[in-house]
């Protein structure tokens, strides 16, 4: 199945804070989207691997994603290295995705970072044609996107672009709460941790809002970018009232 866009992002539930509304936007316009989670998650200190399995599958079909992919690699114990890369690279050529939407380059939790360095680097070696890698026997054909945009996450960055998810940001909210062993926490047996209470949730609407006051919108999610962005008209850039 060829996307259009391909979220890629170490823990289950960083897609839906980051960049679900993105995603719910270009579905919504007739373009392919989809999710590759590279861990279960399973080092976090509330639920279990099998419940945030459950839970991103319920939160990819609240979001109407076409395809939604694990793969299974080490929480907090992967590295920017041969195994993790291939299995990255398998992923993206097998997608073949226009645009990659990555874990943040850096941010408080220290997986995210590394996370996101390792999809840049496997994004360009994925089009590297002497890079062999098989599915069933069949060798796949190299493929680059053409584009690899890190959303932000916890920690602040200045944003090279936002997307208006104005009328998304109530289906966004609806995928987070999916994760019901995360956020939003029922006082239970379980600890409490920096994200399961409401402050924590509530932050993820007021950063979506700052995001949007900055373009005049409602809400919006931001974007980092290694590569000069451009357009092909001035039609494109949303009108701030002034």
């Amino acid at each position: 199945m060829k996307l259009d866009i391909l979220a890629i992002a170490v823990h289950p539930d960083d897609v839906e804070l980051g960049c679900a509304g993105t995603l719910m936007i270009h579905a919504q316009q007739g373009m392919k989207v989809g999710i590759v989670d590279l861990t279960r998650g399973e080092l976090g200190t509330r639920g279990t691997p099998e419940l945030r399995l459950k839970e991103a599958a319920d939160a990819a079909e609240i979001m109407g994603v076409s395809v939604r992919e694990n793969l299974g690699l080490a929480d907090g114990f992967f590295r920017n290295d041969t195994m993790e890369q291939m299995a990255i690279i398998t992923a993206i050529r097998k997608y073949r995705p226009e645009i990659v939407l990555a874990n943040a380059m850096d941010d408080r939790h220290p997986d995210h970072g590394r996370a996101g360095k390792l999809i840049a680097d496997s994004c360009f070696l994925a089009g590297l044609r002497k890079v062999v890698t098989t599915v069933e026997g069949q060798e796949q054909e190299a493929w680059r996107p053409k584009q690899v945009y890190h959303f932000i996450q916890d920690r602040y960055h200045e944003p090279d672009f936002v997307i208006d998810i104005t009328p998304v940001m109530e289906k966004k909210l609806e995928a987070i709460k999916a994760f019901s062993s995360q956020f939003l926490a029922a006082k239970d047996n379980e600890p409490q941790t920096y994200i399961s209470g409401s402050s924590f949730f509530d932050s993820v609407i007021y950063r979506a809002k700052m995001m949007g006051k900055m373009v005049g919108v409602e809400y919006a999610e931001g974007y980092t970018s290694s590569k000069m962005i451009g357009i092909r008209s001035m039609g494109d850039l949303i009108n701030v009232t002034t």
